[in-house]
């Protein structure tokens, strides 16, 4: 449940709202980077060229896999209801800007505001929260990040906002870190129509 009042928003990109098939074994096999280390913050360590390279073929891999990313049930629905709400949503990624783009434009996905890891320090850094927080003029504790991944519940934590996993009924260690816990997110519109009185049990 909703633990203040509603006043926007924010979307994890990948596997929350579009699918995405990025095999992150692979990509730091490619780059030299172990299993236990960040992978975004391995790059950023490199020397300039070996980064430059890095960071290549990760957009790469971003890329390849924006082109067969396909829209998650659901999106539809609560983009329309917090629309229809006056919620304001946006969408804070680690992607690059070019993937994230794609993956919107081939799905059809209007949110307004995207932010990837060329705007702001990438999740779970607070960063671009607080900064939407700020633009909407809200207090973060307002704002609801919904992403399926634990950097995107410590990302929230951080930034003092509510924070909502999506499972896809995947049982996941970190579920307890999360204000609300749903399958998908045609259970999370059903949490919001409950809370504004759309429907009733």
């Amino acid at each position: 449940m909703l633990t203040h009042k509603l006043l926007g928003v924010i979307f994890d990109l990948d596997n929350t709202l579009v699918s995405s098939s990025l095999n992150f074994d692979n990509i730091r096999e490619a780059v030299g980077c172990s299993k236990d280390i960040d992978l975004l913050s391995f790059v950023d360590s490199l020397p300039q060229q070996q980064r430059l390279d890095a960071q290549q073929v990760l957009v790469d891999y971003e890329i390849n896999d924006a082109h067969s990313a396909s829209k998650l049930a659901g999106t539809d629905e609560l983009l329309a209801l917090l629309s229809k709400l006056s919620i304001p949503c946006a969408i804070v990624t680690r992607n690059c800007k070019q993937a994230a783009l794609i993956k919107l434009h081939n799905n059809n996905i209007d949110v307004p505001i995207l932010l990837t890891r060329e705007d702001h320090k990438a999740k779970p850094a607070p960063d671009a929260l607080l900064h939407l927080a700020q633009y909407w003029n809200s207090p973060p504790e307002n704002l609801l990040y919904v992403g399926d991944y634990l950097y995107d519940l410590q990302a929230a934590q951080n930034a003092n906002t509510m924070s909502c996993l999506v499972t896809y009924a995947k049982a996941l260690s970190y579920a307890g870190l999360a204000d609300i816990v749903v399958d998908d997110l045609i259970e999370l519109s059903g949490a919001i129509e409950q809370t504004y009185g759309l429907i009733t049990d």
